[in-house]
């Protein structure tokens, strides 16, 4: 283990090996990364453990560098695990690059089915036991992260010293198309709102799609800006200074050529990390699959839902005098035709989306009969997680304290500093 030193901080990389599936321990084996963090004043003693799991699915744990938001506090407490959630950042990575090796897309499908929350809290409960020698431990997660924790009091509790959920309560029960029909109304909002904060994006967006409706953009790295690829700029809008990010966009979006007005190099070079998937491309393949269960399948909910709503048709919007209007986090088969980091696995996704087999992510009776202290953030009109579907959730689990506030947006626990942490372990204390 490599141990090395960072601003107010100690860090060590571990890397653990778990069954690829945990049904199979004796079978094929992934490795998994986590990084240690420790407050350097603290490097030497003995202080429990808190596991981190990130939003997502499929994103990497953030990178920090000494102990900015909410690290800061945790280590005042605890010696933290940051880990890369199976399939992420330098844990065995799954992407266009690696699946190939797997077969073809029904191999590489039936491989992606063990990436979920499941198979997520199996890998920590394996990894629990080689740090902590067995005692439970706390565990913090944000949004995707927050279902993972769910899971994890549904599946294997005695593991659990102390849940801590930020902006990550789910439904136990919904399919996915109850998910986007309760979240389409909330894009829109979100969109009205950014509207009405900087109206003169209003022109600003039906410019660039109608110029993007006639001719497509080819951006840096071969991502093809489509209007509906444009529209889901909109994903910015769930953070707390994403409405602002979005403005920044889009004012510098055209520049004058000999040949006329063109995207501006900087504005296609801004839109691509936003819209890009190669750095997670979990995010997209296995996106619906995280609400999955009861013998359904998913059939790009999203896709199908956004029917229902006509007033995200771009097309009509500019025919007319409306407002083109952003979408958010929804996963879309045009991606997987648009993004060069998707387009090899549009049959994988195919496969998965048409799978109704999976396993249930939740247990209500074992909630209902919680033991472990748990604290959750509810963001009011989260764009991201439903918030009536996290406070049923948490009428549903016994013993949780809920905290439902309109301060942050989805990314509070990053944005507030140490606040919405210090909120949540004071809750989960009984200290306030």
């Amino acid at each position: 283990m490599a141990s090395y030193r960072q601003p107010g901080v100690v860090l060590t990389d571990h890397h653990f090996t778990v069954p690829l599936d945990h049904d199979d321990p004796s079978g094929e084996q992934i490795e998994l990364y986590g990084r240690e963090v420790v407050a350097a004043a603290h490097a030497d003693d003995s202080r429990p453990w808190l596991v981190y799991l990130e939003g997502g699915p499929g994103n990497a744990v953030r990178r920090f560098v000494g102990k900015p938001a909410w690290l800061g506090r945790a280590v005042q407490d605890f010696r933290v695990l940051l880990l890369d959630q199976r399939g992420t950042g330098r844990s065995t990575p799954q992407s266009r690059q690696t699946l190939p090796q797997r077969g073809g897309p029904a191999a590489q499908a039936g491989h992606l089915a063990l990436f979920r929350a499941d198979s997520i809290v199996r890998d920590c409960e394996s990894v629990r036991q080689r740090l902590t020698g067995g005692a439970p431990w706390t565990v913090l997660g944000q949004s995707f992260g927050g279902f993972c924790v769910t899971h994890y009091l549904s599946t294997a509790p005695e593991g659990l010293a102390t849940a801590l959920i930020t902006g990550g309560l789910p439904s136990l029960d919904a399919h996915a198309d109850d998910v986007y029909r309760a979240a389409y109304p909330r894009i829109r909002r979100k969109a009205e709102a950014h509207y009405a904060r900087y109206p003169q994006d209003v022109e600003r967006a039906r410019r660039i799609a109608a110029h993007l409706a006639e001719r497509p953009a080819r951006l840096p790295g071969g991502y093809t800006l489509t209007v509906e690829a444009f529209q889901s700029l909109g994903i910015l809008l769930g953070s707390g200074d994403g409405s602002h990010q979005l403005h920044y966009l889009l004012e510098n979006a055209f520049v004058r050529t000999a040949a006329g007005h063109e995207l501006s190099d900087a504005f296609q070079e801004g839109v691509r990390p936003v819209l890009s998937f190669a750095t997670h491309p979990l995010y997209a393949v296995l996106h619906e699959a995280i609400y999955a269960q009861g013998g359904r399948p998913t059939d790009w909910a999203a896709e199908r839902v956004r029917a229902e709503f006509p007033e995200f048709d771009a097309a009509t919007a500019l025919a007319g005098d409306e407002p083109v209007l952003f979408t958010g986090e929804t996963i879309h088969p045009w991606h997987f035709e648009v993004d060069p980091a998707l387009r090899p696995l549009r049959e994988t996704a195919e496969l998965l989306a048409a799978r109704a087999d999976w396993a249930p992510l939740y247990d209500p009776a074992r909630l209902a009969a919680n033991e472990v202290p748990v604290a959750a953030a509810v963001y009011h009109d989260d764009m991201y997680v439903d918030t009536a579907d996290s406070l049923r959730t948490a009428r549903a689990v016994r013993g949780l304290r809920s905290w439902v506030t309109d301060e942050f947006e989805h990314d509070g626990v990053r944005a507030s500093g140490p606040r919405v942490l210090d909120r949540l372990l004071a809750l989960a204390r009984q200290e306030l």
